[in-house]
């Protein structure tokens, strides 16, 4: 399946299954099947949580697409409104290890950003007063879909719900020059972690570590590399959840390839005016404009 949530005029937040071209409203196609979506959630966070996705699909199969909505003009929000967890992954990728003249790590190198950060596909990213350099990180999104403690490598993507495309929008001048190295407020600023368009569920991706991925700043291609992980989706999963239970709706954002912005020489920052475009193969695509 490929969810999303989508809002029409102003409306409420709904949920909708692209298929087949088209997007059909998934509580509709649900009432179709059942009668009535009298307990169905109304957000994708909210389906992963009750464990929901398997009576989706089977409505949305039996559905047909007669129920399509019309959403060209409709405000295509973040497939995860609110995550629990937001669990970034540094360093994950060699080039960029590289680039950031740091040394490969031995471990998966963690860090978090809060819910506030989260924003749609094609929403802006706001340029904060408090900082003037701000980088871009085109990131593979990782969706849990269930409760997990302790996990082995062996069970870990069982408890993968799917991917979407994520931007792990980064204030470089407080998260590297301040006296103390502000790590978690340099990732934690408003609008710093769009995504989508669409949560993909992970029977419709064969192998997430072999995806093109592709960063555009105002028509420039900065980053372009395959999803070639350092630290793979299993290691991660395993290794964060000694420490944290993970839950539905908990994302990772995996790493980002080399070509930030920090690393150009003179260092390329976004200003007001920038678009940046995220591509993952098969995940679709985001498009935010700096303001």
């Amino acid at each position: 399946m490929r969810l999303l949530h989508y809002s029409l005029d102003g409306g409420p937040v709904r949920i909708g299954a692209r298929t087949a071209g088209a997007v059909v409203d998934v509580a509709r196609a649900y009432a179709k099947v059942s009668r009535s979506a009298e307990g169905l959630p109304s957000t994708i966070d909210d389906l992963l949580r009750d464990g929901l996705l398997p009576k989706v699909a089977g409505a949305l199969r039996e559905a047909g697409r007669d129920l399509a909505v019309d959403v060209s003009r409709a405000r295509i929000h973040s497939p995860i409104l609110a995550p629990g967890k937001i669990l970034g992954v540094g360093l994950n990728y060699v080039d960029h290890t590289q680039e950031s003249g740091a040394q490969v790590p031995t471990e998966p190198v963690f860090f978090a950003k809060w819910a506030n950060t989260v924003t749609g596909p094609n929403d802006p990213i706001r340029m904060p007063a408090a900082s003037t350099e701000i980088d871009w990180e085109g990131e593979l999104v990782v969706v849990v879909g269930k409760r997990g403690r302790d996990i082995a490598e062996a069970d870990a993507m069982s408890f993968v719900a799917g991917y979407t495309v994520g931007n792990d929008v980064s204030a470089r001048d407080w998260q590297m020059r301040k006296p103390m190295r502000q790590w978690l407020l340099g990732k934690t600023f408003d609008t710093f972690c769009p995504m989508g368009p669409e949560l993909v569920t992970a029977d419709e991706v064969a192998d997430p570590h072999k995806l093109h991925l592709r960063c555009e700043v105002s028509g420039e291609v900065m980053q372009d590399a395959l999803t070639d992980l350092y630290f793979k989706i299993p290691t991660l999963i395993s290794y964060v959840s000694q420490v944290v239970t993970l839950e539905p709706g908990d994302v990772f954002l995996t790493g980002t390839p080399g070509g930030v912005g920090m690393a150009h020489k003179p260092p390329r920052w976004l200003h007001a005016g920038d678009v940046v475009v995220t591509t993952i193969e098969g995940l679709g695509s985001m498009r935010n404009a700096v303001v």
